[in-house]
């Protein structure tokens, strides 16, 4: 389906969507589209849900401080989400917010807050992180929102996964010269989990457990040290490469 050119804008709508839908705006996406963006009676704009596609819609005004999308006619059909879960321990707000947005955009499917040893921050609230992924699928012309798990200890997180999946755990101590060929070891068909430590990487202890269980890659991203959210952008970018959708098949 084409997408038409002069809707430029996009914004995400929690609400089901269909030709001829009328949705009313929340508070915020109302301003922003109201002050922010100006746009006048009838502007055009991509709307999405996550579920449903991308549909284009016109804006109407419902009063001086209300408003709502009328949906007029699919743009893209919904995408399939993909395989990675993304498994992190979480970082000061600023990187944090880096972090979200530059999964959403490398194709995360599901994000997983771990609690290290080492982990810095504790107490994230999942909505502000569910904010940041919109924000970047909006921007982006994503259509799949990642799944925002609660965080956890990284014995929970062990525990919970499943023993046939493949888990990828960066580490600065591993003896790998070339992540990409140890990537390919994966069988491309399963779920596959990232995951990345905090700074200052894992201790012994978590180093031994993670090397215990069945399934599981220690992945260098290189000779130098990466800060952690510059190593999930590397990390989730040898993923895609190597098993992921930026293949050519």
């Amino acid at each position: 389906m084409a997408r038409y050119e002069f809707a430029t804008h996009r914004l995400f709508v929690e609400a089901p969507m269909a030709r001829e839908a009328r949705i009313p705006l929340t508070p915020e996406a109302f301003n922003y589209l109201a002050h922010v963006l100006r746009m006048p009676e009838g502007g055009r704009l991509l709307v999405f849900n996550g579920r449903d596609g991308e549909f284009e819609a016109t804006f109407h005004l419902l009063g001086k401080k209300a408003g709502a999308v009328h949906i007029r006619v699919q743009t893209r059909l919904q995408d399939r989400p993909g395989r990675i879960t993304l498994a992190f321990a979480p970082l000061k707000s600023a990187r944090l917010e880096y972090l979200v947005q530059k999964a959403v955009e490398m194709g995360a499917a599901r994000m997983v807050p771990v609690l290290t040893r080492r982990t810095q921050m504790r107490g994230l609230k999942p909505e502000k992180l569910r904010a940041w992924a919109i924000e970047a699928a909006e921007q982006c012309g994503i259509l799949s929102l990642p799944e925002i798990a609660p965080e956890m200890t990284l014995d929970a997180f062990l525990d919970l996964q499943a023993t046939d999946s493949a888990l990828i755990f960066c580490d600065e101590e591993a003896h790998t010269s070339d992540p990409v060929a140890v990537l390919r070891q994966v069988a491309p068909a399963g779920p596959l989990t990232l995951l990345i430590g905090p700074e200052g990487g894992f201790d012994e202890a978590e180093r031994t457990r993670l090397l215990a269980r069945k399934n599981v890659i220690r992945l260098s991203l290189g000779p130098r040290i990466l800060r952690a959210d510059t190593a999930v952008v590397a990390g989730l970018a040898a993923l895609q490469i190597a098993i992921g959708d930026w293949r050519a098949d």
